[in-house]
């Protein structure tokens, strides 16, 4: 299995972030190709040493690193790079694509 974590920075306006993300974002996402689960963190982002600086976490899972290498060379996945940043009615939030995990 091989998993994709992409975090998303704190935007402006959550809420406006979050209403976004739930009925636009994700809809595209889930017709990636390929992609076996998708999940998002529930509350705050932290670290030990306190907040982040992070709004969402998501985790993408797939079979293998060559699925999640067709996924984004997919349509969707076109779609959403030409998109930019998540863009909501309170401005942009920029994203991380911080690891690329492979679990035998």
């Amino acid at each position: 299995m091989a998993q994709l974590v992409v975090m998303y920075k704190t935007p402006n306006d959550t809420a406006a972030f979050d209403k976004y993300y739930a009925e636009k974002h994700i809809q595209v996402a889930k017709k990636i190709p390929g992609l076996r689960k998708y999940e998002i963190s529930q509350g705050p982002v932290a670290t030990p040493a306190g907040p982040s600086g992070y709004h969402l976490v998501a985790l993408l899972h797939f079979d293998n690193l060559a699925a999640i290498q067709a996924a984004f060379g997919s349509a969707e996945r076109k779609y959403e790079i030409s998109q930019g940043p998540v863009a909501t009615p309170a401005g942009p939030s920029g994203y991380h694509l911080v690891a690329l995990l492979h679990f035998r």
